[in-house]
């Protein structure tokens, strides 16, 4: 698996795979916000360390950092479960130094595969960054 920083002309690409996952581990979020969040994403593409993920010719997913907080990642569903997650986490950790990541509550998988990578909550939030009414749980890397 090779990673390479975003440009501008994958955007759409980005887009794309957010949607699919969204749609397939995001079962909560409602179809005005899906779409609202959709137009919006492109917008913050400018403010992280936006990296596509690919292996081979497949484009895996992709990831955005912020510091030391992962602020993104997400991959096409077609490759959940097969261990790139882990990869893109155990490098992000190792060459960006992440240490912080929220996740929706309600996206349980999420929440145990970032415990299993060794996060744990240290805070709740009732509402997420734009004000909507989803509770986001904030994890931190957990210290040995």
């Amino acid at each position: 698996m090779k990673q390479h920083p975003a440009i501008i002309a994958e955007y759409d690409l980005l887009v794309e795979i957010w949607a699919k996952s969204v749609k397939k581990t995001h079962d909560f979020l409602l179809e005005k916000d899906f779409e609202r969040i959709k137009n919006e994403l492109p917008t913050y593409f400018p403010y992280v360390d936006l990296n596509v993920w690919t292996d081979g010719e497949k484009t895996i997913g992709f990831s955005g950092v912020d510091g030391n907080k992962l602020e993104m990642l997400f991959l096409d569903p077609d490759f959940i479960g097969r261990g790139y997650g882990r990869q893109i986490i155990t490098y992000l950790l190792e060459e960006k130094g992440i240490q912080y990541v929220d996740v929706n509550e309600q996206n349980q998988s999420a929440k145990l595969f970032y415990q299993v990578m060794g996060f744990e909550e240290y805070d709740r939030s009732e509402i997420d960054d734009a004000g909507r009414e989803y509770p986001i749980l904030h994890l931190k890397r957990r210290t040995r």
